[in-house]
């Protein structure tokens, strides 16, 4: 990133937990103005296998967000050469860990975040995740040691929003 404020490559977990509880769109909607004025700003982003995982369909309020409100540039393609070979980088180190299980190993192969790490790898783009680094974990393989394999830095919703400089402020109703 040379010294340059950071773009930030946003994991599904982090729309999913916000609208799920701490931003709900009728308690916090400044989180999701925020979110576009930062994309506008060419500070946010997410990809499009983000954006596939949420859309299943359900056509919740959060779905109704992407679908509707979000401009197609936020959720960028990873149909990329670079990004598949990053990609196929990640996939051949998580197959053949002796460390995870098979079935975190299957459910990596289905999953964004291997996608999600190699496209801010290619970028040098910082991901945002709320998933913790547990290098013992063997059920599933977390987004931070993904990051850690292909040196990416990362940090949390909160994280981003303070390098934002983002303040939410109360008024009356």
């Amino acid at each position: 990133m040379n010294g340059q404020s950071p773009v930030f490559v946003l994991d599904s977990n982090v729309f999913i937990e916000a609208h799920r509880r701490y931003y709900a769109f009728g308690i916090c909607p400044g989180f999701w103005n925020c979110l576009l004025y930062y994309h506008k700003a060419g500070r946010i982003l997410s990809i499009d296998r983000v954006r596939d995982e949420i859309a299943t369909g359900k056509k919740d309020i959060l779905e109704k967000w992407i679908t509707d409100v979000t401009p197609k540039s936020f959720f960028v393609s990873t149909k990329n050469s670079d990004i598949a070979e990053r990609y196929s980088e990640l996939m051949k180190w998580v197959q053949s860990s002796s460390h995870y299980l098979n079935t975190a190993k299957k459910e990596f192969a289905k999953a964004a975040d291997g996608w999600l790490v190699a496209y801010a790898a290619i970028c040098g783009y910082m991901v945002v995740t709320h998933e913790a680094y547990n290098k013992d974990a063997k059920n599933r393989v977390p987004i931070p040691i993904l990051c850690e394999n292909l040196n990416v830095n990362y940090t949390d919703t909160f994280g981003m929003l303070e390098s934002l400089g983002v303040k939410f402020d109360w008024k009356k109703s």
